[in-house]
């Protein structure tokens, strides 16, 4: 049954009834019909347009008119409709290609998000496997040098065969005798005869400034210590080979490091805490390290031919080993060292390199731990004779000490009881200067054991000292960011250096000749010595540099930094 509108008696497209009247209307009239009037057309009474009902009907399809029956209008009727099914086909396509694409990107990314997290896993893997490994490294790779820490109580043992231990758990001091003191009396004759001989000659392959100023950096080696405790805070260059290189750092180890082959040679482990001093001893296998921890630690660490050599002899003597076996068990053995990366045959053979292992592992030893202080040691120096060590700390004393024996032989306090920072000794051994942390550096004579000059001028804590090679100038530096130069023939400043504001100065530095004067804090720097002019700026490092030395005849600059890299600097 059709419904018809009331009021224009036609198929309404919205029907509506009136509540009022029963009446169905056209929705859209009604609503004007009310607007205007206000009351239901056919009963009169008041009707609002929210009170019509709407009827839900089925969708009314009008029928073509009779015109839409003839040939052209069928023809343009299927026209349309084609049309229209090829508007909606390429739409169609149009959307396919496009879910396609979103589809295609949905794998890229799930693929990517899969790499990335494979990735992940395999970076904190190798993390905790090289942790691991570096933990492990004394026992699995013994070629490498690996220095293990000495027992406690063989530390101990050297000390206490040399003297006594004081109440306080220092080592109580044996004095200097007279055959140490006239040691110390001809090295520095020696010396001083040999500077005088030598006067102002420039040794022979020594760089020029004009190269200096084109150093350029070579290398960065950011693995020498831990990542997880980052920063080196003391380096040295071993004077008798200049391609090995000693560190300390915050991890609590020191490390030997070859630069020509980049390998590391040592890692040297005993302190309990950061190591802030490190020495290479001149003439022997021997390094020399201190740390806040109150020791000083002296370590062997033989090259792998000086051990060769040694454990050939032994075996040669050894009644226990094969006369055979040096002939054909040795020799056969392919080791790569660290040091030398050359291989000692072309056939492998797994006793030779268990033996040598062996072998590695017996050399490399602590040798003695010195407890002279009883606080934090800030400074360290070796004495030209190579058999004493110098030795300042934060308890405010200075100790005089023989790294072969083991033992203290002298410790004497500063009289203003104000804690050392650092200390040096003069290239001729007989005096030595310290400095402190009221601004203070001191100038004493180590025969005497006295106090004979001081050199005031610096505001803050005195950072480093450097003496020159030519044994009368010295360099010194604290937290007042200017670098004060002292002539000690006449104990008088001559010339100060002042750098920018907040420049931090960790440590000073002057080449074997006395040339140049390297300074490392905010950066790295070089001056040219007696006219004290800047030749280069090394801005490399990410954080404050902590050490700096010259190569031989300053053909190379070895700097590190709390950035945890060692880098070296030179002509390409």
């Amino acid at each position: 049954m059709a419904l018809y509108c009331a009021i224009s008696n036609e198929v309404p497209e919205v029907p509506v009834v009136s509540p009022s009247s029963g009446s169905v209307f056209e929705k859209r009239i009604i609503e004007k019909y009310i607007i205007e009037n206000g009351v239901d057309p056919i009963s009169g009474k008041e009707l609002r347009v929210e009170d019509l009902i709407e009827i839900k009907t089925p969708p009314i399809v009008k029928p073509k008119p009779p015109s839409a029956t003839s040939i052209p209008a069928t023809l343009k009727s299927m026209q349309d409709e084609w049309d229209a099914l090829m508007l909606h086909t390429f739409t169609q396509r149009q959307q396919l290609q496009t879910a396609r694409q979103a589809s295609l990107n949905t794998l890229e990314l799930s693929h990517a998000l899969y790499q990335h997290d494979a990735a992940c896993r395999v970076i904190a893997r190798l993390t905790k496997e090289v942790t691991a490994a570096r933990e492990a490294l004394a026992t699995l790779k013994p070629q490498a040098g690996i220095v293990a820490p000495q027992p406690a109580h063989q530390a101990e043992a050297g000390a206490a065969g040399a003297g006594a231990t004081a109440a306080g758990g220092g080592a109580v001091p044996l004095g200097m005798s007279a055959e140490v003191v006239s040691r110390l009396q001809e090295r520095a004759t020696a010396l001083t005869q040999e500077r005088k001989r030598r006067g102002r000659t420039v040794p022979e392959g020594l760089v020029a400034p004009d190269q200096i100023r084109a150093f350029l950096t070579l290398a960065s080696h950011p693995g020498l210590h831990s990542a997880s405790v980052p920063g080196i805070l003391a380096l040295d260059i071993n004077p008798s080979d200049h391609s090995k290189l000693l560190t300390g750092g915050n991890d609590r180890n020191a490390t030997v490091f070859n630069k020509d082959t980049e390998q590391v040679v040592a890692i040297l482990k005993g302190h309990t805490k950061k190591v802030t001093r490190v020495i290479y001893h001149p003439d022997e296998d021997t390094v020399i390290t201190a740390s806040p921890d109150h020791t000083i630690r002296v370590w062997n660490v033989p090259t792998l031919s000086s051990r060769l050599v040694t454990e050939s002899q032994r075996v040669r003597n050894d009644s226990s080993e094969s006369p055979h076996f040096l002939a054909t068990r040795l020799p056969e053995c392919s080791v790569v060292a660290n040091e030398h990366k050359q291989s000692l045959s072309e056939q492998p053979n797994d006793i030779g390199v268990l033996y040598l292992e062996r072998m590695s592992m017996r050399r490399c030893q602590s040798t003695a731990v010195l407890r002279s202080h009883e606080g934090a040691v800030t400074g360290l120096s070796l004495h030209p004779t190579g058999e004493y060590v110098l030795s300042t700390s934060r308890d405010g004393h200075w100790a005089f000490s023989d790294i072969r024996a083991g033992a203290l032989l002298a410790r004497v306090p500063d009289a203003a009881a104000a804690s050392l920072t650092t200390a040096q000794f003069h290239p001729d051994g007989l005096i030595f200067g310290t400095g402190t942390d009221n601004s203070q550096v001191k100038i004493w004579d180590l025969k005497e054991q006295s106090n004979v000059a001081n050199f005031p001028g610096h505001v803050g804590p005195v950072t480093s000292i450097s003496f020159s090679e030519n044994g009368y100038y010295l360099a010194t530096a604290a937290e007042d960011a200017c670098v004060k130069l002292w002539d000690l023939r006449k104990l008088k400043n001559f010339k100060t250096i002042q750098l920018e504001e907040g420049y931090v100065i960790k440590e000073l530095c002057f080449d074997q000749s006395g040339t140049y004067l390297a300074i490392a804090g905010t950066d790295v720097r070089v001056y040219l010595c007696r006219q004290w002019q800047e030749l280069k700026v090394f801005n490399d490092h990410t954080a404050s540099a902590t050490g700096v030395r010259f190569g031989r005849n300053a053909q190379y600059i070895a700097s590190t930094s709390m950035d945890r890299t060692l880098k070296l600097y030179g002509i390409e």
